[in-house]
């Protein structure tokens, strides 16, 4: 009889680590395999670099390595303009296997790095309704319209990359970036500034404050600070589907400034 409140732990634990595989295979399933992406980089190799280079930037105003194309494109339409080409462009149809097409898209969404992440990206204008409808805009601001308490994603797109993204949406305490985090501040005077950190040098610190109002405070007038440590976004894990973040992180990479 002693051992069974152990026991009764161990299957506590063992039912806990049951629940979570469904959870860890659902983030799995955004995104490309390393084989994917290995694959992809030989027939790159093999098939474009002629036209588009080494790095991706060989066609005028495309840059594949960094997700840079005339027009947004998804994971789908990337295939079929693979498929097909483009007419009056140079840019020829390949008659590819379902696989070769995915590795091609996979390493083009890793960055060209077959050490990367490769996210699968929906369509950007089914992903700007997911955005209004998610509450997103409760506190960002796309060109100008929305709060200021969290990250301005006008340009977005042109600063993170898909994974990165991707990461910050399911799993934001881990794709938190260090300019972003939380800050707690109380000053000589005894008032506490609760916010988020814009910039900061050696004589002070800006802040945008849960009031939407911008604070420039000057260090030798602090004599508290703390750095939160956990996102104050939440996660979109289980609350949309695999679709709904494909196309919102497509959405999020065509916003690339005014």
């Amino acid at each position: 009889m002693r051992y069974a409140p152990l026991l009764a732990r161990l299957a506590t634990a063992v039912l806990l680590i049951a629940s979570a595989v469904p959870a860890l295979a659902q983030v799995a399933d955004h995104q490309y395999s390393a084989e994917d992406i290995t694959a992809g980089s030989r027939l790159y190799a093999a098939q474009c670099t002629l036209c588009h280079g080494p790095l991706g930037d060989g066609v005028s105003g495309i840059n594949l390595r960094q997700q840079r194309f005339r027009r947004p494109l998804s994971d789908d339409q990337l295939r079929q303009v693979v498929t097909n080409g483009v007419p009056n462009t140079g840019m020829p149809p390949f008659r590819l296997q379902p696989r070769e097409l995915d590795g091609i898209v996979a390493f083009i969404r890793a960055g060209f790095d077959v050490t990367g992440t490769a996210v699968k990206i929906g369509d950007a204008a089914r992903g700007k309704q997911v955005y209004a409808r998610s509450g997103c805009a409760t506190c960002h601001r796309i060109d100008g319209v929305g709060p200021r308490t969290a990250p301005d994603l006008s340009d977005i797109g042109s600063l993170r990359q898909p994974s990165s993204l991707q990461r910050s949406l399911l799993t934001p305490n881990l794709g938190m970036m260090p300019i972003n985090r939380p800050i707690r501040v109380v000053t000589r005077q005894g008032e506490t500034i609760q916010g988020r950190r814009l910039n900061e040098d050696t004589v002070s610190v800006q802040i945008i404050d849960d009031k939407e109002r911008l604070r420039s405070i000057a260090k030798a007038d602090i004599t508290l600070t703390e750095l939160g440590k956990s996102s104050p976004m939440p996660s979109v894990s289980g609350k949309l589907s695999e679709a709904e973040v494909s196309d919102l992180v497509a959405y999020l990479l065509s916003l690339k400034g005014l």
